[in-house]
This record gives C-alpha cells, sequence and structure tokens, in this order.
C-alpha cells in the first residue's frame, strides 16, 4: 500500500478497533498493536511496509514520543522524598539485570558490546502496574515510592549505555572516541535538564494562558533535544527522554501536559507499535521461538534478575515479604525504553553493514515484552493488598479552611472569610449549585460568590457581549436573593475573558477562594463523559479544591452520604472532611466504604478500619459516621450496589496514564456514568 493517506487511514482504524478487543481479553492493547502489525505486514497481508516514508516518519516520531512521555512520568517529588533509597534500589535493579543480560549475550557468542546492550535492555523497566498499587491505597508505601523513583536510575542509566553502545558499534573505537562521547554527553545531558528547564519556565511565564503556544514549544523541546542527541553522536531516543525530565516540573498537571500525552497516546506511540510488528518476520520469530533457548535465557534471566535486586533491597532497607514481591513486580514490565533502545540497536550498522543486535535479539525482546507486561501487573494485583498502608500524618488545624492544609505559624493573622465560588450559568442547576455553596459557607461562618463569566469577543461593543452581560446580571440577581433567603452573605462577580477556566480560576483567586463548587450534567464525547473541557481545565489551574457536583435533590434533603476510601492520601482526607462538614450542616450520616481486595488479610482489614475511625472522629465535628468494609476486586461494582442506599456519593479524582501511551481506566470512569443519585467529584491540580 503506497499511498500516504490509505497508509494513515488504515493506521488510524487499527489503533481505533484492535486495543479495547484486547484489553476485553485482558491483555495489554498494546500487544494488539503488535499482532495487527504482523497480520499487515509482511508476514501478512502486505498492506502496510515498514519502508515507506509514511510508515518512517510516524513511527520515528512515535519512538522519540515514547521515550519523551516516559520521561514526562516520572514523579520527581516521589523521588525526592526516598532519592537516597531510591538510587539504591535502582542502582541494583540495574546493575544486577544487566550482569545477567552480559551473560546470556556471551553464552550465545555475541561480542561484548552487544552483550552489553542487551544487559541495559534487560535493565530498565516500565511502571504498567501503577494504576493497581494506586488503587489498592499502597503508592504512599516507601517500598512502592523507592520502586516508582527508581524508574529515572534504570531508565536514563539504560539510555546511556545505549548511547555508547552504538557509538562504539558505529564508529572505530579508541580511549579518545570514548572520551569525548563520554565527556559530550555529559555537557549535551546538562544543557539540556538545566536549559530546557529554564526555558520552559520562562516561556510559560510570559505566555501566560497561550496554551497553543505552549504546546507547540514542548514539542520544540522534544524534538530540538532529539536532533541536538544525534549531532553529538547518541541517540534520538536518549534526547527524548531527557527533554521528558527537562520539562517536567515545568508542565505539572497542567492542561498542556495531558495535551501533549493525547497527542502522543492515541496517534504516534500506538503507530511506533504496530511499526515493531511491521519488523517481525514471522518465520524468523517462530525459528525464534523454535530455538527456545536464546528467548527463556532471557526471560529468566529478567525475571530472575529483578528478583534478586529487590531481595537486596529488602535485606537493606528492612523491608518484609511483601514489600519484596510487590518491587521486584513493578520492575518487571519491559515496555518503553526496553523496546525503544531494542530497535535502536536493530536498526544500527557497522561499516561492514553488521547490525549491532540480530533478529533474535529483536524477536526475544518482544517475546519479553508480552510476558512481563501481562506477568508484572498480574503478580501486583496478587502481592500488593499485603502490603502495609503507612501511618497518616496530615494535620488539619479545627479553625482553619475545613478541607486545606492549615499552615504552622506562631502567629495568628486575622483568617479572611471562608469564600466558596460558584460559577453559574445553566438556569436548572443553578439553585441548586448555591443552595450547596450556602450550607457549607454558612456552617463555616462565610460568604458565598456566585460568578458569570463571559467570553470576551473581540470589540467590547459587540452587541452580543451587551445582551450577555444583562443575561447574566439578571442570574447574578436571581442568586442574591437566594442567597438571602438561605441566609448567607452573597457577593457576586462578572468577568468578561477569553478562556471561560482561565476566567473562573482568577476570579476564584481574586477572591481568595476556599473551594469552587462547579455544576456537571451528564454529557457526552470522548473527553466529556467524565469531566469536560472546561472543568478540566479548571481543576488544572485552580489554586484551591473543586467541586464537580451533579445534584438531583436539594442539597438540604441529603441525608446520607457515601464517601469509599481505599488510601489515607491528603486527597482522600480532604474528600471526608468535605463530607464531614455537609452532614454536620444537614445533621446527616457518613457512610465511609472500604472495600477490601480479597487477598487482604483480616488483620490488615482491621488495621485500616482502625485507622479509618481514628481519621474520622478526629476533627472536632459530632457527625454520625458508619463504616463498612466490603470484601470484593469489583470496586466499581461494590460502589454502586451500596450507592443505591443513599443520597450522594462523594469521590476525589484520580487519574494516571502509563508511558506505554494508553490511557489507563480508572474506576471512577465508570462510577461517574453509572452512579443514579448525587454526586460530588472533589478535584485537585
Amino acid at each position: 500500500m503506497q499511498s500516504p493517506i490509505l497508509t494513515f487511514t488504515l493506521l488510524i482504524l487499527v489503533i481505533l478497533v484492535v486495543p479495547p478487543l484486547f484489553e476485553r481479553l485482558r491483555l495489554p492493547g498494546l500487544v494488539g498493536l503488535l499482532i495487527a502489525g504482523v497480520l499487515l505486514g509482511q508476514s501478512g497481508l502486505r498492506w502496510l511496509d515498514h519502508s515507506s516514508e509514511t510508515m518512517q516518519l510516524l513511527s520515528g516520531i512515535g519512538k522519540v514520543y515514547l521515550m519523551f512521555v516516559a520521561g514526562l512520568e516520572i514523579d520527581l517529588k516521589q523521588f525526592r522524598k526516598t532519592r537516597d533509597r531510591s538510587l539504591g534500589f535502582g542502582f541494583f535493579t540495574f546493575i544486577i539485570p544487566m550482569m545477567a543480560g552480559i551473560a546470556v549475550g556471551r553464552m550465545f557468542d555475541y561480542n561484548w558490546n552487544a552483550s552489553v546492550l542487551i544487559g541495559s535492555i534487560l535493565a530498565s523497566h516500565t511502571l504498567l502496574a501503577y494504576p493497581i498499587v494506586s488503587r489498592l491505597g499502597v503508592v504512599t508505601n516507601e517500598a512502592v515510592t523507592v520502586t516508582i523513583g527508581a524508574t529515572i536510575v534504570t531508565d536514563t542509566a539504560a539510555l546511556l549505555v545505549l548511547a555508547i553502545c552504538v557509538g562504539i558499534h558505529i564508529g572505530a573505537f579508541t580511549a579518545l572516541s570514548f572520551a569525548t562521547l563520554l565527556v559530550g554527553l555529559a555537557l549535551y545531558a546538562v544543557t539540556v535538564l538545566v536549559g530546557f528547564d529554564w526555558a520552559g519556565k520562562e516561556f510559560f511565564r510570559r505566555s501566560g494562558d497561550a496554551e497553543g503556544n505552549q504546546f507547540l514549544f514542548i514539542l520544540l523541546a522534544l524534538f530540538v533535544a532529539s536532533v541536538g542527541a544525534q549531532v553529538i553522536g547518541v541517540e534520538q531516543i536518549v534526547g527524548a527522554f531527557l527533554a521528558g525530565i527537562a520539562v517536567n516540573d515545568v508542565l505539572g498537571s497542567s492542561p498542556v501536559k495531558e495535551k501533549v500525552e493525547f497527542v502522543g497516546s492515541v496517534l504516534f506511540i500506538p503507530c511506533f507499535f504496530i511499526d515493531m510488528g511491521l519488523l517481525i518476520n514471522l518465520p524468523a520469530f517462530l525459528e525464534t521461538l523454535g530455538a527456545v533457548w536464546l528467548t527463556l535465557a532471557i526471560v529468566g534471566g529478567l525475571i530472575g534478575s529483578k528478583f534478586i535486586a529487590a531481595l537486596i533491597a529488602k535485606g537493606l532497607y528492612r523491608y518484609n515479604t511483601p514489600e519484596l514481591l510487590t518491587m521486584w513486580s513493578l520492575s518487571l514490565p519491559q515496555v518503553a525504553a526496553t523496546l525503544a533502545a531494542t530497535l535502536v540497536g536493530y536498526q544500527t550498522f557497522n561499516a561492514a553493514g553488521e547490525r549491532l543486535i540480530g533478529e533474535g535479539i529483536l524477536n526475544s525482546v518482544i517475546v519479553l515484552m508480552v510476558v512481563t507486561s501481562v506477568l508484572g501487573p498480574m503478580l501486583t494485583a496478587r502481592f500488593a493488598p499485603y502490603v502495609p498502608i503507612p501511618p497518616t500524618h496530615l494535620k488539619i488545624d479545627p479553625l482553619a479552611p475545613v478541607w486545606l492544609d492549615a499552615p504552622s505559624s506562631p502567629v495568628k493573622a486575622i483568617a479572611p472569610p471562608f469564600t466558596v465560588v460558584v460559577p453559574i450559568y445553566n438556569p436548572k442547576t443553578q439553585r441548586f449549585l448555591i443552595e450547596m455553596a450556602a450550607l457549607l459557607a454558612r456552617h463555616e461562618s462565610g460568604r458565598i460568590v456566585p460568578v458569570a463569566i463571559v467570553k470576551a469577543p473581540v470589540y467590547m461593543d459587540h452587541p452580543r457581549l451587551e445582551s450577555q452581560l444583562k443575561r447574566n446580571h439578571i442570574r447574578l440577581e436571581a442568586a442574591i436573593e437566594l442567597g438571602q433567603e438561605l441566609g448567607v452573605e452573597t457577593q457576586t462577580a462578572v468577568r468578561i475573558d477569553d478562556d471561560v477556566a482561565i476566567g473562573i480560576s482568577r476570579i476564584s483567586r481574586e477572591q481568595n477562594a476556599n473551594l469552587i463548587i462547579i455544576g456537571w450534567a451528564r454529557t457526552t464525547g470522548l473527553r466529556a463523559r467524565l469531566f469536560g473541557n472546561v472543568i478540566d481545565s479548571v481543576i488544572c489551574a485552580a489554586h484551591c479544591p473543586v467541586a464537580v457536583t451533579r445534584l438531583l435533590i436539594s442539597p438540604s434533603a441529603i441525608q446520607n452520604i457515601l464517601v469509599p476510601v481505599n488510601d489515607f492520601t491528603p486527597e482522600t482526607l480532604r474528600t471526608i472532611r468535605l463530607a464531614q462538614v455537609l452532614a454536620d450542616a444537614n445533621q446527616a450520616t457518613i457512610h465511609l466504604l472500604h472495600i477490601n481486595h480479597p487477598q487482604i488479610s483480616a488483620a490488615q482489614a482491621a488495621e485500616f478500619s482502625v485507622r479509618l475511625s481514628e481519621i474520622a472522629f478526629s476533627y472536632g465535628l459530632k457527625v454520625k459516621t458508619e463504616i463498612q468494609t466490603i470484601h470484593s476486586s469489583d470496586i466499581a461494582t461494590a460502589i454502586l450496589q451500596v450507592a443505591t442506599t443513599v443520597d450522594l456519593v462523594m469521590l476525589h479524582t484520580v487519574r494516571y496514564r502509563t508511558a506505554g501511551g494508553l490511557a489507563v481506566s480508572e474506576v471512577t470512569t465508570h462510577l461517574v456514568q453509572a452512579i443514579a443519585c448525587s454526586l460530588i467529584l472533589l478535584g485537585e491540580a
């Protein structure tokens, strides 16, 4: 198939259809893309050609994008918390698999350079099972945090070894050339990590809210770093990974980061995996599997060496057996850096036309990816429920704004009034939103600020602007009357702004808001099913928590509030606290629901319930609270069953995207579509 348009159309069709089918079979969608590549390539229908310009372009972008996203997703905050132990475990979980890979390479008569590259390929890992530990509430456990932090060590070291091996393979190796490569690589890494971080912060500060320009700047940083790496004689993916780390702090959790990852995950990264499938020569692949010892040595060497590294960490840091096994399972999956480095090694030729690594290693690594991407998450789901949940140290001053952390200061300043900002737009939902805000504000002796945002036209004398302002003034007058009826101080505000979400965030900051309450209705569309673009942007941009509400009854009629709890993170505790304030204002009952995985022991479940009880009664509010524990592996179904008996369900938002480039389906996504009662999602950037 030679036409670029036809090639692109077929790729889009495959990306749209294949991953969901494989995920229904409980297999990674990326495996489906690889198989689709095999079926459509030289060993199958021959509809796609690896050597075509279209595939070369899209796959090349996908390869660097994959490593860029891997750099973006490294949690630098977690790494800094446990830096020393993350460096220690990172060293062991890199060097031991690398030694195992070198041994495998030498055992099968590969030269030293190729053997070292095989070792580095085995040494990295991809956190495919992160959503599992997040769902089980153990992501704050030190062993889990250390494993997450170790990713930056393994991926960086693996790519640096790749750069050296490629440099040695394509040129005459001398001590001077090796030293030059190392010095150039070090200077380049410092330039990217420091320079791009500074340039990114400056550009974002100067560009304000121009998300389009910020998005283009991030893409420019990605490709400049990739080209720069090629200029100094190292692989493009090294530059892409360093660029991802460099702009990590710049992007934070902003809407721009989500747009950058979205573009890569739905288009370029899947194209890379399809192209990997195109490279597989099925007869040669089957021959590799027939000569099973190489594949078994690579898979077995990886699994065994990662276990030894985790065992050493257990002894050094005094972790227990479940923590050991969870560290091991989290570090097993080999996707991002592994596949990208393997493809680079396979496509690197020396002057004699010899590949750095051959088809046997390429095919074995693909088998390794499939095995570990299935086995790793399965083992994590098996062992992580036994990992102890660390104690909670979040302290909240009862006199401070109730669901925010109170700053510790010896000087008691006069606190501003508790303020709830309520953006209003839909007259049908306006009353319930203001009632909810009034309940909370009255409880805290505060005020509500209904606000109306008007999209700014080019000219301020535009007739449409005049009519919109009049319409919003009428709505705000109705809000004032309702506030007086509810007995709460009410101040209104109108903002003319180019962007509705930014307008809401700015006026909330100006009013020193403690909470934003915004309405949400059942919507359709790929992205809007959870929040909608405006709400999503408000959560990212706001300085305070955002309560996204879908109220089916008057807030004053709410008598039973359900709060599912699976961890003790600050976000969860603030959700409990908000529920307590609402319950206290309404004399309602709170139902704290903990869903235990069936594999969690009775002692662990009892410990969680005791700690949850301590938290529930530690804030000074005498609220009727019931704690319920359900043993189930299906969190969404368990919540939905209990939700039929309550008036309101309160959740906090959790989203995560793996470095494999495909979004991970969260329990929240299903719940917001299926819950039949009123709903509040507490979102924080």
